[in-house]
């Protein structure tokens, strides 16, 4: 049985696993771009094969890819290369922002890209614009809610936050370990706006996390919680998703994610270009081919972890959306926030209090 641990985003930095790191060289003989070479500083579901000659099979743009783990590391690593060593990045929506405001990416044209066929809501022209220029675009997107195994809990249990907290299950849960995402479930769960948390919120979500992590049995990375509830150890993880479970669905039927009737937390993932990139043209060409109806359906079904294509004409197979419960996205999207975005001091006072209540 294969697993597929997830790749690291700012938003998931603690746990996430790199994957691959892939370099391809392939000339299909595109005169308009065959001498072009671009280098793409991505995620890890970016490198897969199969995702990547699609667009040199299209365009004759040969590709290079490195995968990295979080926006810090990704800062570092571009603080030692040379201006334009770079040609296209993939962040997290949550950090368009302030790499923006580092001035590392270029406008972009929103009429180059088929912005009309992604749904409002992913859209976020509050994360992927500043002072109203585009500089990302939206590719894939997921949740940090309910997986579990169905041979052990019913679906209707899986859709109840109350779950977690149920001492019925004790033993039976494992927490994805990072703190944003799972105290911004518990927030949703107490009737709370995640981006409207304050300091004077967090006893009360405290008191939640200490009831799920007293029902715990491990508290662990994708990869230690992933293969817990794919071996039978524990029947749901807190903070899973479809990027935990989809891609073992062949192999473990018995896996299936959901969000909570209550509501959730939704991750996003953006590409962009990078404003000191000299072959500007290839490295739209690439975007644009990433946000195609083909390039959507390749990303959305990696092999590094599965996610919803941000535009919903992706061409995905009748099963591939069933696994993604493609039929259920509009009711997700509308109950669903994305990641929070604390200031410092209460991003601190998070983590202080994931470390007293789950990391004890």
């Amino acid at each position: 049985m294969n697993l597929h641990p997830t790749c690291s985003n700012p938003l998931r930095r603690h746990s996430l696993s790199a994957a691959l790191m892939a370099a391809l060289a392939l000339s299909f003989g595109a005169p308009a771009f065959a001498a072009d070479t671009i280098n793409a500083l991505v995620w890890c579901d970016h490198t897969d094969d199969a995702f990547l000659k699609g667009f040199t099979a299209k365009t004759g743009i040969k590709i290079k890819v490195k995968d990295y783990e979080g926006t810090g590391t990704a800062l570092s690593l571009l603080e030692q290369s040379k201006p334009g060593d770079w040609d296209v990045f993939v962040v997290d929506s949550t950090d368009v922002r302030r790499v923006v405001e580092r001035g590392l990416l270029a406008e972009l044209n929103p009429a180059d890209f088929p912005l009309a066929d992604v749904p409002e809501a992913v859209r976020l022209p509050e994360y992927h614009s500043v002072k109203g220029k585009m500089y990302a675009v939206p590719e894939k997107f997921g949740y940090n809610a309910i997986a579990f195994d169905k041979n052990k809990v019913g679906l209707d249990k899986a859709r109840s936050i109350a779950t977690l907290w149920d001492p019925a299950f004790k033993g039976k849960i494992a927490i994805y370990d990072y703190y944003l995402p799972v105290i911004g479930q518990v927030a949703v769960a107490l009737g709370k706006k995640p981006q409207d948390l304050t300091a004077a919120d967090l006893p009360a979500i405290g008191d939640k996390l200490k009831a799920i992590r007293a029902n715990a049995a491990l508290v662990g990375d994708v990869t230690t919680s992933q293969t817990a509830l794919a071996t039978g150890k524990v029947s749901i993880i807190a903070g899973g998703g479809e990027y935990s479970v989809a891609g073992l669905v062949k192999e473990k039927p018995n896996l299936d994610w959901v969000l909570p009737d209550v509501g959730g937390i939704r991750w996003q993932q953006a590409i962009g270009v990078f404003a000191a990139s000299k072959k500007q043209k290839s490295a739209t060409a690439f975007v644009q081919y990433v946000l195609s109806p083909e390039g959507q359906a390749k990303l959305a079904t990696s092999s590094c972890y599965w996610g919803m294509p941000a535009n919903s004409k992706a061409a995905l197979s009748a099963a591939q959306k069933k696994v993604l419960r493609w039929d259920e996205q509009p009711g997700f999207l509308s109950k669903s926030y994305p990641y929070p975005s604390p200031t410092d001091a209460l991003d601190k006072a998070m983590q202080d209090l994931w470390a007293a209540t789950i990391q004890k």
